[in-house]
């Protein structure tokens, strides 16, 4: 698809504003230490787990008949298989004919646990992988958790019920690695590997390794470029972060959309309104389950999502493709930002 038919394409999506993804945050608590985490997750967070039944008095405010083909919960944290209560979760928006999936470090995820979640209702799945062993339990803080995240991969790989997908974030260490993670990830069975970069905030915010030079994040593209032009078994695709110019519609299924707030909310821990969990929630938070409507705020709220021209400033301002980038992804723009924290385009072009 050409720019100008994707910009009237994403402009009809942002008209439309319907919501497809709901993220809900049911846990800042974290077995693993990541170098690279955005919420600053520990063992024992600061913050109560939400109760199952606050969210559920979120998610029946959306009239059955109004929820679209394809709309899916998200259980993210933290790592959601902490969570003592994960399959009644799982039941409970089975029964309101809701699918669910979730995102997971992959430490606790084996074959028990993958049955009983099969039963709850799962039919999603992503795990981490963040590197070949010793980069991943650099990255990840912890001496085995490449066995454990190697051998969930394997046992979700084999499940044909499930949507799967690896996610793998891409930091200097790990760079030089690539080739032999995908040979990995193809010999687990892995069918989908998406590529992200690392935003810098959180702990990732000062620490060098997190952040590709301009040459290395160049590379990834044209790694990722050369894998979906290969014919392997396993579909390779960079994330939604940012505008990428040329690579825009080669390392993609489709060019760059960033959909927070325009098809995606999130229930935050404290029960704030939000886009997708990683934009800046102090910031850009719409209301509170305990407070608000949550359907209501979404048909009403997030115009600060559905109307970027705000965006135009900083190194945005003059841009030539603002028109196709928007100002990159909104968890680019943090608090008192007075541009996004990183710029794809301008790097690799």
């Amino acid at each position: 698809m050409g720019k100008a038919l994707f910009r009237i394409f994403r402009d009809y999506e942002t008209r439309i504003h319907e919501l497809n993804y709901l993220f809900w945050e049911c846990t800042t608590r974290c077995n693993l230490h990541c170098r690279h985490c955005g919420s600053d997750c520990t063992v024992n967070s600061r913050e109560k787990d939400m109760p199952l039944d606050d969210f559920l008095r979120a998610v029946d405010t959306i009239p059955a008949g109004h929820r679209p083909e394809g709309f899916s919960v998200v259980l993210t944290g933290g790592e959601p298989l902490l969570r003592p209560d994960i399959t009644e979760i799982g039941k409970a928006l089975m029964k309101r004919n809701m699918p669910w999936g979730m995102v997971s470090n992959g430490y606790f995820y084996d074959r028990a646990a993958q049955d009983r979640l099969l039963l709850a209702g799962m039919s999603a799945l992503t795990i981490s992988l963040d590197g070949l062993e010793e980069s991943h339990n650099w990255m990840r803080g912890s001496g085995n958790s490449f066995q454990r995240a190697v051998s969930a991969v394997r046992t979700a790989a084999s499940c044909n019920r499930l949507n799967f997908d690896v996610v793998t974030c891409v930091n200097r260490r790990n760079y030089h690695e690539l080739e032999g993670i995908r040979v990995l990830l193809e010999s687990l069975g892995v069918k989908q590997w998406r590529l992200f970069t690392i935003i810098p905030i959180g702990r990732a915010a000062n620490d060098p390794m997190m952040k590709l030079e301009p040459s290395e994040l160049k590379g990834l593209m044209d790694f990722i470029e050369g894998c979906r032009g290969s014919g392997r078994p396993m579909a390779v695709t960079f994330s939604c972060e940012g505008y990428l110019g040329r690579y825009d519609n080669t390392v993609r299924r489709n060019r760059f959309f960033c959909r927070a707030g325009i098809n995606i909310a999130s229930v935050l821990i404290d029960g704030r309104i939000c886009a997708c969990p990683n934009v800046d929630r102090d910031t850009f938070s719409e209301g509170s389950v305990y407070t608000d409507n949550f359907y209501e705020v979404w048909n009403s709220g997030f115009s600060r999502f559905r109307d970027r021209s705000w965006a135009r400033k900083g190194i945005c301002a003059g841009c030539r493709e603002f028109r196709n980038c928007l100002g990159g992804g909104m968890h680019n723009w943090h608090a008192a930002s007075e541009g996004p924290l990183t710029c794809h385009y301008r790097d690799i072009s």
